[in-house]
């Protein structure tokens, strides 16, 4: 099932005649409805964004009349076989709806980091631009969890990106005082790929990194991308900074109590 997620979406959808509703909670109650229908009936749903940009989009490449039932109903079916989609689980839409919104910028970032680090290769050394920086990332991501040593880690990577608000990914690791380490392929893939955008193109992002630990309070650390592929440790000053603001927006952000900003470590080489 595609989902009209934001208002917004579902007011540009009101401009066909065949789409019947009024208002978006309206509809969000009837989706959540129709879900749990389907649920009681042994039906597996998955959810996924339906995109009136996209839509429009799909319906003049398809020669199809987009204010039509039988055409959102091709389009949702193109969504749910390429696009992101949770599996619906008895949760509220309140609850849903954050998750698949989430997961689809972060798929989105992806693609478009990949497409980044796809450009081709170095015009002087004949290197795989993409596949160099790739392998540059995954180690500089290891060096950074090894060097925050055991504990719980909530790390985002910021690259800025041409016209529009900068790629951001987010990686939750676990470390064990025995070396052992737990974290989301396809969350590390994203992140890798982020961090790797950001050394073949030379812009100037960065990690902020913040350690969890029982009993302790949390600490926030960071690191800039500069100098050929290279994460410098921040000041404390500068992590402070990093920390209490919005990546995407640019605006502070106030500080959380019970929280140490503390200067990166260094990554060995």
């Amino acid at each position: 099932m595609a989902v009209l997620a934001a208002p917004d979406d579902f007011a540009a959808m009101q401009g066909y005649k065949s789409f019947t509703f009024d208002d978006h909670a309206t509809y969000l109650q009837q989706v959540e409805g129709l879900l749990r229908a389907l649920t009681a009936r042994g039906t597996h749903t998955s959810v996924a964004l339906f995109d009136p940009v996209g839509y429009e989009a799909f319906c003049t490449e398809s020669r199809l009349d987009p204010d039509t039932p039988a055409s959102r109903t091709r389009y949702t079916a193109e969504v749910a076989a390429a696009g992101t989609k949770v599996a619906y689980e008895g949760e509220p839409l309140t609850r849903l709806l954050p998750r698949l919104v989430a997961e689809a910028e972060q798929q989105a970032t992806w693609e478009y980091a990949s497409a980044l680090l796809a450009r081709g290769d170095c015009d002087s050394c004949g290197e795989d631009i993409g596949r160099a920086a790739f392998a540059r990332a995954t180690a500089l991501l290891r060096r950074i969890i090894k060097a925050v040593g055991p504990g719980t880690h909530h790390l985002v990577c910021s690259i800025p990106a041409e016209g529009q608000t900068p790629l951001v990914a987010v990686l939750r690791t676990q470390s064990r005082d025995d070396g052992l380490l737990h974290l989301g392929e396809a969350a590390a893939l994203i992140f890798c790929t982020v961090l790797a955008a950001g050394i073949a193109t030379e812009r100037p992002g960065g990690v902020v990194l913040r350690s969890m630990r029982p009993d302790e309070r949390d600490t926030v650390r960071g690191w800039t991308l500069k100098d050929g592929g290279r994460l410098h440790p921040l000041t404390e000053a500068e992590v402070f900074a990093a920390y209490c603001t919005d990546a995407r927006t640019g605006e502070p952000v106030p500080p959380e109590p019970d929280v140490d900003y503390r200067a990166g470590l260094p990554l060995e080489d």
